[in-house]
């Protein structure tokens, strides 16, 4: 009885006449170690010849699932031996429990698990018996193995990041677990207690107080340690209560809005006047012209391929796109037509800008030399408020709010886009009117 190219190592054979059809098969010599039958005969339940060719691919499938993860659970490795367990129970189709909770099931229950486990001369099989038993101990995992855990886990958050982004997605998350080590110890993570988080939130407490620093970023460490334990014990199935909860602190309104707007005057008699900008090079300077009239962020000039630049449109423009890089949400893929001087330093720069392109250096070179130059309104201001200036640009100028917040990459307010919004060319009239 053949089942095609498995037809050579699985047969189908009955016991008795007319009976219940069989798998049979030699187990291969890497599973030797972990089942002793050097041929097994598996029940196929059912005596239709079809039925038995259709079931014996999965059913030989599940059994090579079984015995690799018991191979894995041969380990003194507990991670890999507690994966292999749960692997194993997944594979002989239960649920993988810790024992706690097995020896809770229900008499009919417990006792399957435990006739499964027992080998024809009576003994457990002790592979078998850590998967459906819950003999398998849970790994005591700490802190610093948590997070290389995460990056594998969380690595679905950078797909379709440039290196460089992803570089800039794993600083800071380092930067709050060494941080969280530093107050409370490289722990297991499942001796974490509530008296360790609150130990974490006084030290970050302290640093605001003292070295003056922003509630956001208190927060922002607080939510990576949270992220990535929550993370590990999701994927792990470790059945660990993080004691998180109203760590936080409370942010200032306009905590988010620390980067101000230049005003008109300081744009045009500062830092657009003659020679003001002689002393950054060529592509640096280019990037602040067109960031003057588009608003765009520097990140996403710099990261402009040569194809988003279409300078040879009847209505000269670029695309932010998610191409090379990740943009930071959906609406910030858009077009933005270039007038004025963000036209003229395109025309100097028509494949973009590569000294810069998917690295985090434009905005430190460009703000160390404002900032040696004089060119700061303020000593909060930063490159990033000329973004601000063109918004409140359009916002004088009365341009329609979704325009302007097409342009400047902003989502509807929860509202559903329809349409393309403004043409390339009504827009292009719109951008001339306010235009150095």
């Amino acid at each position: 009885m053949g089942l095609g190219e498995m037809g050579k190592q699985i047969k189908l054979k009955r016991r008795g006449k007319g009976g219940i059809l069989y798998m049979v098969r030699h187990v291969p010599i890497r599973y030797r170690v972990v089942e002793t039958r050097a041929e097994i005969w598996v029940n196929l339940n059912t005596d239709s010849e079809t039925s038995a060719q259709q079931k014996a691919p999965g059913v030989w499938d599940n059994l090579i699932a079984a015995w690799e993860a018991k191979l894995g659970g041969d380990t003194t490795d507990a991670e890999k031996a507690f994966a292999s367990a749960q692997a194993l129970a997944k594979a002989r189709g239960y649920r993988w429990l810790p024992a706690h909770e097995v020896a809770k099931l229900p008499r009919h229950e417990f006792l399957d698990r435990v006739e499964a486990v027992t080998k024809p001369n009576g003994e457990p099989d002790r592979l078998e018996a850590m998967a459906l038993l819950g003999g398998a101990k849970e790994p005591a995992i700490n802190v610093s193995r948590a997070l290389e855990l995460y990056w594998e886990y969380a690595a679905e958050k950078t797909r379709g990041m440039s290196k460089d982004q992803v570089r800039r997605w794993k600083n800071p998350r380092i930067k709050a677990i060494k941080n969280f080590i530093a107050v409370v110890g490289n722990k297991p993570i499942a001796e974490i207690t509530r008296d360790h988080m609150l130990d974490f939130r006084d030290w970050w407490n302290k640093r605001i107080e003292k070295e003056d620093m922003s509630p956001g970023s208190a927060n922002k460490d607080i939510g990576f340690v949270e992220n990535t334990l929550r993370l590990v014990e999701e994927k792990k199935r470790l059945r660990i209560v993080f004691p998180f909860g109203r760590l936080t602190f409370k942010e200032d309104d306009d905590d988010d809005n620390k980067r101000p707007p230049f005003s008109e005057s300081w744009i045009k008699d500062k830092i657009l006047a003659p020679g003001a900008l002689d002393g950054l090079n060529d592509e640096a300077r280019a990037v602040v012209h067109v960031m003057v009239n588009t608003g765009a962020r520097p990140s996403e000039i710099v990261g402009l391929l040569p194809h988003h630049i279409r300078l040879g449109h009847n209505v000269p423009h670029f695309e932010i796109k998610a191409e090379g890089k990740k943009t930071k949400n959906k609406p910030s893929r858009r077009v933005i037509p270039l007038v004025g001087i963000s036209l003229e330093a395109l025309r100097k720069f028509p494949e973009g800008f590569p000294t810069y392109r998917f690295k985090d250096k434009i905005s430190d070179t460009v703000n160390k030399f404002l900032r040696e130059n004089g060119l700061l309104e303020t000593e909060e201001h930063t490159l990033y408020g000329l973004r601000h200036s063109f918004e409140d640009r359009l916002l004088a100028s009365k341009v329609d709010e979704r325009i302007r917040r097409d342009l400047m990459g902003h989502s509807l307010g929860g509202r559903q886009r329809y349409g393309d919004g403004g043409t390339l060319e009504h827009v292009a009239e719109l951008l001339a009117t306010i235009a150095y």
